[in-house]
């Protein structure tokens, strides 16, 4: 078997712990995500497409929580605008650390840096595309409203936010369908009982999710004019949030 193969709960485990971002998990991860979350591979591709049309000249671009750099090289890759500098954040040495590997391998006229800090402390600031694919869920729920007003004043007009959550729903009936749904899915792609059964119990105290509804109050609240659903796939999903531009004083 491959050492690349996600098998980390695949035998029982005596003490099952938090679920931590080590560098077992990172040994692993594209094939969890991949066998995990529906969709992904899109999600992935369409923050290309979105960096190429948001991106601004001589702005920031964001990754935070980049993981092993999936979403940072496709931004990389992508952008049309000159003179940026993408940033890819993650409090994870051993994700930053492949990370750093991997990006590099991707040769482009934009910089990118990547860095092991806190996204809740760091500064954000001149930003035309900031993403949070898959983080913010594993940020205090008490803690993420204040993360989205710090994204958003640090991003320029026009400038936008990409989320990409799991979500709950408020409806048993259909928390129970689209949970089952994606349990199925991970059967499909070689998950046995135990291996669903131990990362769930395992993702029960880190990985707190949102309704759809929270996530949009939550973009309202810190100021964005325009956000959007625009991916799901069972209880996975991806946003838009969109900065209002600068008004033009001459119709004042």
């Amino acid at each position: 078997m491959s050492k690349s193969r996600d098998n980390i709960f695949a035998a029982p485990l005596e003490k099952l712990g938090d679920f931590q971002f080590d560098h077992q998990v990172a040994q692993v991860f594209p094939d969890m995500i991949k066998r995990s979350v529906p969709g992904y591979s899109n999600i992935i591709t369409t923050i290309g497409m979105l960096t190429q049309r948001f991106a601004q000249d001589n702005s920031n671009l964001y990754d935070l929580g980049c993981s092993l750099g999936a979403a940072t090289i496709e931004m990389q890759r992508n952008i049309s605008a000159t003179g940026c500098n993408i940033i890819g954040i993650d409090n994870s040495s051993a994700m930053v650390e492949r990370c750093a590997l991997n990006v590099h391998t991707f040769k482009s006229d934009t910089p990118v840096s990547i860095e092991c800090a806190d996204i809740q402390t760091m500064s954000l600031t001149n930003a035309s595309v900031v993403v949070l694919n898959f983080t913010l869920q594993f940020i205090a729920p008490s803690d993420r409203q204040a993360l989205i007003n710090k994204i958003y004043q640090g991003l320029n007009p026009g400038g936008i936010l990409l989320v990409s959550e799991k979500l709950r729903f408020d409806n048993e009936v259909a928390q129970e369908l689209l949970t089952d749904l994606h349990h199925d899915f991970k059967r499909a792609n070689g998950y046995s009982e135990l291996e669903i059964s131990q990362k769930r119990n395992a993702l029960e105290n880190v990985m707190l999710t949102d309704t759809l509804d929270c996530h949009r109050a939550r973009f309202a609240s810190a100021g964005f004019a325009t956000s959007e659903l625009w991916f799901q796939c069972f209880n996975f999903s991806s946003m838009i949030a969109i900065k209002s531009p600068k008004k033009d004083s001459t119709n004042d």
